[in-house]
């Protein structure tokens, strides 16, 4: 990474960080989606005081504070940016700027898991990909720490963040476990070994293994007890639906609280998975047998789920951090596949909120909730309408990121009389 390249961020911060107070507003006019039970409130007015919004209704006076008129456009709460490592990693290609895997070095000779591996502690509030995500109506992720880069099938603990410079997380520790063919190598290349090495670290919870076959650390026992004992979630990256169907039996087994991430086959097992309550985040552009463990996948996978009663929620595939943005395409793919308007953008607000324990703060328009709102040119399902502005505890977002600035740097032209009308990053400096 140059020089120029950290400085141009640097010089960036200042602008692209909101400020830290708490803000009173009151938006008039808005068509309030509010992911809750009230559903869909036509030119209605939130009002929100010292960051929490405390009330929502019609005609609302309040004085003395500011007034944005949202001349019927949709209001929302910010949306979910997926499982990411937005904060954790800031460019892809450069190993030390990335943060969410312990690389173990691990062989099927010597299996290693360090579930006490908390991928917060690394967490960058000051992120250049955070604004990115922001000005897109992001406003809150869950960190992910990666198993598979990290030479296991369990990658360490994560939780929730808003992108709202924090430093912080808001919400419960979560447990990520990779289960399939993509992580086979890490248990003796068999799925089959995957069971056996999660009951292997059950049995070590118990004290039923010899010391000498001991996989845990004694911090590792202590943070996986959390989740065993503790009902402390455990999201598990699955597709194959035999593997879903074993991860029922085996998590209803040990009475354990999970969630699921990819779920490509999950539709297939829908019924069980809605008895279970357990919330899928998926990729609902996965249409195709794009490896082994997809065979079945369907664009109908959300709607079916749901159709069943499942909580479903969004994460896109592959490199998610760099594309949190992706996550409002996945919603509206759905709807045109099936899933209504409403439970799609319930998947991209209340669904996480609820799953990973921050409802009580986020992912609504509700009295007392924080004042995390995104108003669109349109609708937010629709990737041709943009983000228009983003409030985070009531507070007005720059609509800014280090691409907005890219883009007006190399788009902005300065006249010159020996260079003629370029743009000011390609005239010479000092000419």
């Amino acid at each position: 990474m140059s020089p120029r390249f950290i400085l141009s961020v640097l010089a960036l911060l200042p602008v692209l960080l909101p400020t830290a107070s708490a803000q009173n507003l009151l938006i008039r006019n808005a068509t309030v989606h509010t992911a809750t039970a009230q559903g869909t409130l036509a030119q209605a007015d939130v009002l929100v005081r010292d960051g929490r919004i405390a009330a929502i209704g019609t005609n609302l006076a309040a004085e003395g504070i500011e007034v944005v008129d949202a001349g019927g456009l949709p209001l929302t709460p910010t949306l979910f940016g997926g499982i990411s490592g937005i904060g954790l990693e800031e460019v892809s290609s450069e190993t030390f700027t990335r943060d969410a895997a312990l690389a173990l070095g691990a062989t099927a000779k010597d299996i290693v898991v360090r579930p006490e591996f908390d991928v917060t502690l690394a967490y960058n509030p000051d992120s250049i990909l955070a604004p990115v995500a922001r000005v897109e109506g992001i406003g809150f992720t869950l960190l992910s720490a990666n198993a598979t880069a990290g030479g296991s099938i369990i990658g360490g603990q994560g939780a929730v963040v808003r992108l709202d410079g924090s430093p912080d997380p808001i919400g419960p520790k979560a447990l990520f476990v990779t289960l399939g063919g993509g992580s086979s190598e890490f248990s003796g290349v068999s799925r089959a070994g995957q069971w056996m090495l999660l009951d292997q670290l059950v049995s070590e919870l118990r004290g039923t293994v010899p010391a000498g076959m001991a996989h845990l650390t004694p911090a590792g026992r202590t943070a996986l007890k959390r989740y065993i004992d503790g009902g402390a979630r455990i999201v598990f990256d699955v597709n194959r639906a035999a593997d879903i169907r074993q991860l029922l039996r085996w998590a209803g087994k040990q009475r354990l609280s999970i969630a699921i991430s990819g779920g490509a086959e999950a539709w297939k097992l829908a019924p069980a998975l809605a008895a279970a309550k357990v919330p899928v985040f998926l990729d609902s552009l996965s249409g195709l047998p794009g490896n082994f463990d997809q065979i079945h996948a369907s664009l109908e996978n959300a709607a079916r789920l749901r159709a069943a009663g499942v909580a479903v929620g969004f994460n896109p595939s592959g490199d998610g951090s760099h594309n949190a943005r992706k996550n409002r395409q996945l919603a509206g793919n759905a709807v045109a596949h099936g899933l209504s308007w409403e439970d799609a953008l319930a998947g991209l607000t209340r669904v996480p909120a609820d799953a990973f324990g921050v409802a009580d703060r986020i992912g609504t328009i509700a009295v007392g909730r924080s004042a995390d709102l995104v108003l669109w040119t349109g609708d937010p399902l629709d990737v041709a309408h943009t983000a228009r502005q983003v409030w985070m505890d009531g507070r007005t977002i720059p609509m800014r990121s280090r691409q907005t600035e890219l883009r007006d740097r190399y788009l902005r032209p300065e006249p010159n009389p020996e260079r003629g009308a370029l743009p000011r990053a390609y005239s010479v400096p000092g000419r």
